[in-house]
């Protein structure tokens, strides 16, 4: 059974229950802001937005701005980038995007941290959490924040891919073979390459080759997606 915040979300099942789950995540971390976005990228420059946030009303106008976010230094790194981005006042000034932050900075935008999931077929998943509050300066805890929130991501876009694309538009369920199924049940139980390995009587860079091939087959950028995938359409228990 996975933690209640992302057993929750992958549970949702209309855009309303998502972005419930998302907002209580986000504020069982300490962010009273949230923003959840996924795009869908069609060809020829054209590409579907679908986003859930509770972004304050008087800030709504600024914030959907297409020529404000190309500016914004924090959209940008999530745009091109998977690394999560932990920003403040400092992160803007840097940027010469100073006059930025103090407009958002009202609306309780002071600091916060992002990140993005680029997956193939052209679809990406962002995720930001902000307050009015400085992070935690002890760097272990907020590692585990960055964490938590990351792990939420995988989950998160998961259930958004389900829940905003046509059924038509959704992957169908892949043929993995029985020793990809295997690497991707024991990488579920949180081991490394070298023990799968050893497991399964395999190398280790065997053992890579079938986690790779079953991340490739399910259409995920990286191993915690595939396992989740997996679960959710039954390929693993």
């Amino acid at each position: 059974m996975l933690p209640g915040g992302y057993s929750a979300v992958m549970q949702a099942r209309s855009r309303e229950e998502f972005r419930d789950e998302v907002v209580r995540f986000a504020r069982g971390l300490g962010f009273d802001l949230v923003s959840a976005m996924t795009v869908v990228d069609h060809g020829l420059n054209r590409s579907e937005f679908f986003v859930v946030d509770n972004t304050p009303a008087g800030y709504l106008e600024a914030a959907d701005d297409p020529a404000r976010n190309r500016h914004d230094p924090v959209m940008q790194h999530c745009k091109r980038q998977t690394v999560p981005i932990i920003w403040n006042q400092h992160t803007y000034v840097a940027q010469g995007a100073g006059e930025m932050w103090e407009q958002m900075a009202p609306f309780g935008y002071h600091t916060g941290i992002a990140l993005a999931l680029h997956m193939p077929e052209g679809r990406h998943f962002q995720l930001g959490v902000d307050r009015d509050q400085a992070l935690p300066e002890d760097p272990r805890e907020l590692q585990r924040l960055v964490a938590d929130l990351q792990l939420f991501a995988v989950h998160a876009q998961e259930a958004a891919l389900r829940i905003y694309l046509p059924r038509a538009m959704q992957q169908e369920r892949p043929a993995l073979t029985p020793r990809e199924l295997e690497a991707l049940r024991w990488t579920m139980e949180g081991k490394t390459a070298w023990e799968v390995g050893a497991i399964l009587g395999i190398s280790e860079r065997t053992a890579v080759l079938h986690v790779n091939n079953a991340m490739h087959k399910l259409g995920c950028a990286n191993k915690h997606q595939a396992v989740l995938k997996a679960l959710r359409l039954g390929l693993i228990h």
